[in-house]
């Protein structure tokens, strides 16, 4: 498998291997800048980054905003000359306003998924951030391509296709999933499999390519969702993409920013114990069963604390359970009280790792 660099125009990862963002506090500027200075791509998630900040019971943005710029101060310590990015989902609040704040702070790439980033290149102005779109689907990708091209004549710096074997919120419905093969712990054979999915990612690719033509110039792809080894790694490539995206296999990592107790609880994991589950604005996710879900489960509302603003979607008098307070606790480390979001594979996790470790049993002969 030969192995290129990442190119983004005048941006460059000497390793075509993007860490993916995990949100709340599981990818913050540790984990990145272990990454970007092996030389991958390293990624900050910006959903409630400031969790830790004191002031961030009373104002959940500012202190968002706040620890936006320390995480990616952090980061750029770690890796002074890595490529350092965050992710952004569209259905925060205050998305706008996050998206700026992450091109001030100086990141080299905005990716952005959990809804259709159509504004995003006017919420960046002229500001020097390339930007990534997450799709799913030929219709979410085509969609994304004609509106940049026609209305900012901007095509994306590089597109990230995300599969439906990818850990926490998941840009499929049930059925969709279940179409697709892989609608529970083990089903399908991860991101590039020949069948289900990987049709939809060679048609992804054909509109692609087409936009590429008509705009003069090359668009980087990664595959996302499950690729948790070599083989995966490899049909990924084969498949035609650029570069691949990798998270759960980064959170049983030394760098990874989360308390010890949360990788431990993906290291006891069993196959049988990753499942799919209903987070409390809707969309399906994939998540460690443990005692916090089965109550969810069984139907029990789970008492929470005041809103901190998070999705859009979310009705706080109504949700069976604040995903924000869950994933707090997993970042904290209560874990039987934690909503553990994790990728299909995650389960296979056997050890802690460096995070060179992982890069080199992901591409063994990187460059």
């Amino acid at each position: 498998m030969e192995i290129k660099p990442l190119k983004m125009g005048e941006t460059e990862a000497r390793i075509p291997l993007i860490q993916g963002g995990m949100g709340v506090g599981i990818s913050l500027g540790g984990l990145a800048g272990a990454v970007a200075k092996e030389g991958g791509i390293g990624i900050i998630s910006a959903a409630q980054i400031g969790y830790r900040e004191p002031d961030f019971d009373r104002n959940p943005k500012e202190a968002n905003l706040r620890a936006i710029r320390k995480e990616y101060e952090k980061a750029r310590s770690i890796a002074p000359d890595g490529v350092i990015g965050f992710n952004i989902m569209v259905a925060m609040r205050h998305y706008e306003e996050y998206v700026q704040a992450v091109a001030d702070a100086g990141a080299d790439l905005i990716i952005s998924g959990a809804g259709v980033p159509t504004d995003l290149p006017r919420m960046v102005g002229d500001r020097q951030v390339k930007l990534a779109p997450i799709v799913s689907t030929e219709k979410s990708a085509r969609l994304i391509l004609k509106y940049w091209k026609r209305k900012y004549d901007r095509l994306p710096d590089l597109l990230v296709i995300e599969g439906p074997r990818a850990g926490g919120h998941l840009g499929f419905t049930r059925d969709q999933l279940a179409a697709y093969g892989y609608g529970e712990a083990g089903d399908g054979c991860g991101a590039g499999c020949e069948g289900g999915y990987a049709d939809e990612v060679t048609r992804i690719l054909a509109a692609v390519r087409e936009y590429e033509t008509e705009g003069g110039r090359k668009i980087p792809v990664a595959l996302a969702g499950g690729i948790s080894g070599r083989e995966e790694a490899a049909r990924a490539f084969a498949l035609g993409a650029d570069a691949i995206q990798v998270a759960s296999r980064f959170v049983t990592t030394y760098e990874c920013d989360a308390d010890l107790r949360y990788k431990e609880a993906y290291l006891k994991a069993g196959k049988e114990d990753v499942i799919l589950v209903k987070s409390p604005v809707g969309m399906p996710g994939r998540a460690i069963r443990n005692p916090f879900m089965e109550r969810v489960m069984r139907g029990e509302r789970i008492p929470h604390t005041p809103c901190h603003g998070c999705l859009h979607k979310c009705d706080p008098a109504n949700i069976p359970y604040c995903i924000t307070d869950a994933l707090i606790s997993a970042a904290k480390g209560d874990v039987e009280n934690a909503l553990l979001f994790c990728g299909a594979d995650a389960w296979k996790a056997e050890r802690l790792e460096t995070v060179k470790e992982v890069i080199d049993s992901l591409l063994p002969e990187s460059v």
